[in-house]
């Protein structure tokens, strides 16, 4: 193993919860970069190393369950016994019916003393993705600051992890603790499990923080705008520039994720968020997010049909007039030139893809490329 990543004696594996641990603990309020990549065990699994899926999914787990059957039937097996049990079978990271019933059939309190053991010291993620499982089937509240941390390598831990907390008391709290702290897939498994819970607690962060840009949000955004009840909401977008930018997010994500999640053309209050957004957007003071975020909805709203934009005919128009209204003020086009002169890549996207009839003061016209 590396001695940069772990935290063990040279030479040593390391558990990686320890390695999950020292990077939270060198940015706490933040995701760890890379999601934590790489593992201490990468060399182990570099290339998709390891027992793939069986073609019969609903198999899936039944090996690793009946290794955890074996172990359980002997009263004096310690935990230590499984460190390396799984890493020759298929283990799920998802929640397996196989392997909660199999922690369902032995005794519950020696399942969780495993489950917590292979979490807290597994070097390989194999054990530690079981002992996962383990804690996610009969863990308690007590267990929620280990599942937390090893879920900060959440591409990989994260639906396991998510899954635990929908399951137990205070994992809303947990959720959004840890939704403050993921990105990519574990970002998309922490939101879809807070609309899953639907809790009223939550609604506020769904709307304010849940999106983080990656366009892995597309496959929860529709979620959000429905679960967090954002049409109901639309009174506090004139005092809330935080809820600005995130609905703006919200309708950009919808606006270009068919095959992923809700649509704005499917989204039964598009209009209305739409209107709010627009009538909103142009009170705060321009930055560059602002103005890709209006720029791609205006692009929205010229190049696609009243049908896909979720709204009339006449909203549309009227909505796009807005948007270009605003885009067009001297500061807005002050503040996408200076991004694109510093080379952003958010304004140098507009300057390649913008649709040709959307004319915008802060970029030459151009000639409309052949295939459009």
């Amino acid at each position: 193993m590396s001695e940069t990543t772990g935290t063990g004696l040279p030479g040593s594996p390391t558990a990686l919860f320890d390695h999950a641990l020292r990077l939270h603990r060198l940015a706490p309020g933040e995701p760890l970069a890379r999601d934590g990549e790489p593992y201490p065990d990468n060399g182990l699994h570099r290339g998709g190393q390891g027992p793939k899926a069986p073609r019969d999914r609903q198999s899936a787990g039944k090996d690793a369950a009946l290794i955890l059957d074996a172990h359980f039937a002997r009263a004096v097996a310690p935990p230590s016994e499984l460190a390396d049990a799984f890493h020759d079978v298929y283990v799920p990271i998802h929640h397996n019916a196989h392997i909660a019933a199999a922690a369902e059939r032995a005794d519950r309190e020696r399942v969780r003393q495993t489950g917590r053991w292979l979490v807290r010291h597994g070097t390989d993620r194999c054990s530690v993705t079981m002992g996962l499982a383990l804690v996610a089937a009969v863990g308690t509240a007590d267990d929620i600051p280990l599942i937390q941390t090893i879920g900060l390598l959440s591409n990989h831990f994260g639906p396991l992890a998510a899954h635990a907390f929908e399951r137990q008391p205070g994992g809303v709290e947990a959720l959004l603790w840890l939704g403050e702290r993921v990105t990519g897939w574990g970002r998309v498994y922490v939101v879809e499990a807070l609309c899953r819970l639907d809790d009223p607690m939550a609604r506020s962060w769904l709307l304010r923080r849940a999106c983080d840009g990656d366009y892995l949000n597309g496959y929860f955004a529709g979620k959000v705008a429905t679960v967090g009840k954002l049409h109901e909401a639309l009174a506090d977008l004139g005092t809330d520039g935080e809820m600005v930018d995130h609905v703006g997010r919200l309708l950009h994500l919808m606006s270009d994720c068919s095959g992923m999640g809700l649509t704005l053309g499917h989204y039964p209050h598009s209009g209305a968020v739409l209107e709010a957004h627009a009538r909103h957007v142009g009170s705060l003071s321009p930055t560059i997010e602002r103005y890709f975020t209006v720029a791609l909805l205006a692009q929205h709203l010229t190049a696609k049909s009243p049908h896909a934009a979720g709204c009339t005919a006449e909203q549309q128009e009227a909505l796009r007039v807005t948007y270009l209204e605003v885009l067009d003020r001297e500061q807005w086009t002050k503040t996408a030139r200076a991004g694109l002169a510093a080379a952003d890549s958010r304004m140098q996207w507009l300057a390649d893809h913008r649709a040709p009839q959307l004319r915008l003061h802060a970029f030459p016209d151009r000639e409309p490329d052949a295939e459009e």
